[in-house]
């Protein structure tokens, strides 16, 4: 457990806060949010630690949680992303920090972008809680044009 990310890059949530009081009842709403759809999963038997990686309050929240999986395949570590984007887990392999989940977040969605764009099959990506349409391409490709170059290069500090 103690490799499967770098720990100096995420806090407690219990130990989190925004930039004011406000921006830190949207993490917490997302951070809620994040445990919920986690939970939700059936290969998910419930969340054992939660730790804030970075975000900005109702924009994006990275989250990493250590479950109690369903069964040996499943990871126990997690990396979840929410906010006002399509929710979504990754493994933590590839993706150290949450600057780098994050990014690998963004790749995976202009995957789907482009499938949606051009009437692919979308099977085999990530899920996406919208039907794969040119419309629904499009709004997710502002939203994580918007996440690259604004709040990426923003929340590649640890514990924001």
């Amino acid at each position: 457990m103690n490799d499967c990310i770098d720990f100096s890059s995420v806090i407690p949530l219990s130990e989190m806060r925004g930039d004011s009081d406000a921006d830190t009842e949207l993490l917490n709403k997302m951070a809620e949010e994040a445990k919920v759809f986690i939970q939700a999963c059936d290969w998910c038997k419930g969340v054992k630690d939660s730790y804030f990686g970075c975000g900005v309050g109702g924009v994006v929240g990275v989250f990493f949680f250590r479950i109690a999986p369903a069964s040996e395949e499943v990871d126990e570590c997690l990396w979840v992303v929410v906010g006002d984007i399509p929710p979504a887990y990754l493994v933590t392999d590839e993706n150290q920090t949450p600057s780098a989940a994050l990014q690998s977040y963004i790749t995976e969605m202009r995957r789907w972008v482009a499938a949606a764009e051009s009437g692919e099959a979308v099977d085999e990506l990530i899920p996406v809680n919208v039907p794969a349409t040119p419309e629904a391409a499009l709004a997710l490709k502002k939203r994580l044009n918007f996440l690259e170059s604004a709040i990426l290069p923003l929340v590649a500090r640890p514990g924001r």
